[in-house]
C-alpha cells in the first residue's frame, strides 16, 4: 500500500495548520481566527482557520494551498479531501490546469532565466502531488484534457532534469495499468449483463427450458456467501471515491459552474446498487418460481442461511439484499410456504437489519466488523468489511444536504470537505481487501446471469402458487392474467 493510501486510512477529520510557505503569510488574527493571504498576488486569497483547524476560504486559496515549493508539500489529509470534494466547485481538467499554471508561473518553468538547480529540488514534489492524484483518482484522467495537461507538466520535469525521466514514465505506466483494469471491468459487466438479458429472452421464448435453480448448482450456503462476497468485492473495487461526490452533482448548478454532463460518472457507483437489486429479486425468483410448497420453503431456508453466512463474513450488503428479496411481497405472502419454517435465524437476521433509530443494531455490527477488521493479519477473512451500500450512499446525501457548501461571506465550506475525506477514507479501507476464498466458476455465472422475473412476474408467480386471500390481491391477479394473455398474442 502506498503512503498516501496508508495516510489516508488514518485520516481524522480536523488537520492542524500547514507548515509555514514562502509565498504565503500570516495577515490577522482575530477571535481565533486567521487568514492567509498570497502576497505575489494583487487580490486576497484567504484560508480561514479556527482552533487550529482549515475551516474555509476562497478555491483560489484552496488550490495556492494544495501547489508544493522547494520547502512546502502540503498535507496528505488536505490533498485527500480538497481532490475528492472541489469538483463541486471546478472541473477536475481545469484544477489541474490551474495547478500548473501556478507551479509554472511560481518556479518560472518556461523562463529562459530558470534555477536550474533550484528547479531541480522543486519537480520531485509535484511529480510526487501528480502521483498521488493519479493513484487515488485515476478515473479523473479518462478525461483526454486531464491527460494533456499531465503530459505537458511532466515533460516539463524532464526538461529541468533528466533524472525524472524514469519517474515520470512510473507514473504514466501506473496509471494506464489503473485505467486498463477499469476499462476491462466495464467490459466484462457489460458482457454479463448481455448475457443475463439474453437469458431472460430464452426464458421467455421456452419457460421450461429454466428448471435449474441454485441449490443445484451451489447446495452449500456458506460457499455461495463466499461467491457474493466476490461479486461485492469485485463491485466495490471498481468504484471512485469520487463517485460520491459526483452523484450530488445536479444538472444546472450556479454553485459549481460546471456542466453536469462533465462530472455526472458514477456509472461504476450505480451497477452496484443494480446488484443489490438484481440479488433481491433473485433470491424471490427462486422462492416464487417453484410450485411446490416444500421446494419454496427449502429455498427460503437456503437463503437464510446464506444470509447467515454473509453475517459472518461481514457481507453486510449481500446480507441485507437476500433479506430485502424474501421480504419482498409476493414471497412474504406464501403464508403457508412460510408456515413450513422455523423462522428462528431469520427472526435473528431481521433483528440485525432493523431500520429503527436508522438502523442502530446494523451500525453496531458494522462497527464490530470494522474493530475485528483492524485487528486482522492482511489476507485472512476477518479483513473483510462490505457495507449495506444504499445506507452508506443514503449516510452521504444526508451530510450533503445537511451542510452548507458555502459560508455567510460566500467562502467555501472545508467542514464539508473534511466530513466527506473521513467517510470515504472508511470506504476505501473496505474496497482494498483481496477476497480470500476459492471461486466457483459456476457459482457465480449463476449468480450473475440467471433470469430474474420483474415485480408483476413475481406477483403473477405467487398467486399461482398461493391463491390470493383479499379482494385487492384478487384484482391484481386478474389484472396481471390479462396482461399476460395479451403479451403472448
Amino acid at each position: 500500500m502506498s503512503l498516501f493510501a496508508t495516510t489516508m486510512l488514518k485520516f481524522v477529520s480536523t488537520t492542524t495548520p500547514s507548515p509555514k510557505l514562502n509565498t504565503l503569510e500570516r495577515n490577522k488574527r482575530k477571535n481565533g481566527t486567521y487568514c492567509l493571504l498570497d502576497v505575489n498576488q494583487n487580490y486576497e486569497k484567504a484560508l480561514v482557520y479556527e482552533d487550529g483547524n482549515l475551516n474555509s476560504g476562497t478555491l483560489e486559496a484552496f488550490i495556492q494551498h494544495m501547489v508544493p515549493s522547494i520547502d512546502y508539500y502540503p498535507e496528505r489529509t488536505y490533498l485527500f479531501a480538497f481532490l475528492l470534494s472541489s469538483r463541486l466547485y471546478i472541473k477536475p481538467h481545469q484544477l489541474l490546469h490551474d495547478v500548473c499554471q501556478v507551479c509554472i508561473r511560481q518556479q518560472k518553468l518556461t523562463s529562459p532565466d530558470m534555477d536550474r538547480e533550484r528547479l531541480k529540488k522543486f519537480c520531485p514534489n509535484l511529480l510526487q502531488l501528480l502521483s498521488e492524484w493519479t493513484e487515488t483518482f485515476p478515473y479523473d484522467f479518462r478525461d483526454e484534457r486531464m491527460m494533456r495537461h499531465l503530459r505537458d507538466i511532466t515533460q516539463k520535469c524532464i526538461a529541468v532534469d533528466a533524472s525524472q525521466r524514469k519517474v515520470v514514465g512510473q507514473l504514466m505506466q501506473a496509471l494506464i495499468k489503473r485505467l486498463a483494469t477499469l476499462e476491462k471491468y466495464e467490459d466484462v459487466l457489460a458482457r454479463v449483463n448481455t448475457a443475463a438479458a439474453e437469458r431472460m429472452h430464452a426464458l421467455r421464448a421456452n419457460p421450461a427450458s429454466f428448471q435449474t435453480n441454485i441449490i443445484d448448482v451451489c447446495p452449500s450456503p456458506y460457499v455461495l456467501a463466499q461467491q457474493l462476497t466476490h461479486i461485492e468485492l469485485e463491485r466495490l473495487t471498481n468504484i471512485g471515491p469520487e463517485e460520491f461526490v459526483q452523484s450530488f452533482m445536479k444538472e444546472g448548478t450556479d454553485d459549481a459552474q460546471v456542466r453536469f454532463q462533465d462530472l455526472k460518472r458514477t456509472k461504476n457507483l450505480e451497477a452496484y446498487v443494480e446488484w443489490f437489486n438484481r440479488l433481491s429479486y433473485l433470491v424471490a425468483t427462486e422462492v416464487c418460481m417453484h410450485i411446490k410448497r416444500k421446494h419454496r420453503a427449502r429455498l427460503i431456508e437456503y437463503f437464510i442461511d446464506v444470509a447467515r453466512e454473509c453475517f459472518n463474513i461481514g457481507n453486510f450488503n449481500s446480507l441485507m439484499a437476500i433479506m430485502s428479496g424474501l421480504n419482498l411481497s409476493p414471497v412474504a405472502r406464501l403464508k403457508k410456504t412460510w408456515g413450513k419454517i422455523n423462522t428462528d435465524k431469520f427472526d435473528v437476521l431481521e433483528h440485525q437489519m432493523d431500520p429503527t433509530s436508522n438502523f442502530t443494531t446494523y451500525r453496531q455490527s458494522l462497527k464490530a466488523a470494522m474493530h475485528r477488521a483492524l485487528s486482522a493479519q492482511e489476507g485472512a477473512c476477518d479483513k473483510i468489511v462490505i457495507p449495506f451500500f444504499s445506507l452508506l450512499v443514503k449516510d452521504f446525501y444526508f451530510l450533503n444536504e445537511g451542510c452548507s457548501n458555502r459560508m455567510p461571506n460566500g467562502y467555501i465550506n472545508f467542514q464539508k470537505f473534511w466530513q466527506f475525506a473521513k467517510q470515504v477514507t472508511e470506504f476505501i479501507q473496505w474496497k482494498q481487501v483481496d477476497c480470500p476464498y476459492p471461486r466457483d466458476r459456476q457459482a457465480l455465472n449463476y449468480l450473475l446471469t440467471a433470469p430474474v422475473f420483474s415485480e408483476n412476474s413475481l406477483y403473477l408467480a405467487s398467486y399461482e402458487s398461493e391463491n390470493p386471500e383479499t379482494q385487492f390481491e384478487r384484482d391484481q391477479y386478474k389484472t396481471l392474467k390479462m396482461q399476460c394473455s395479451a403479451s403472448q398474442k
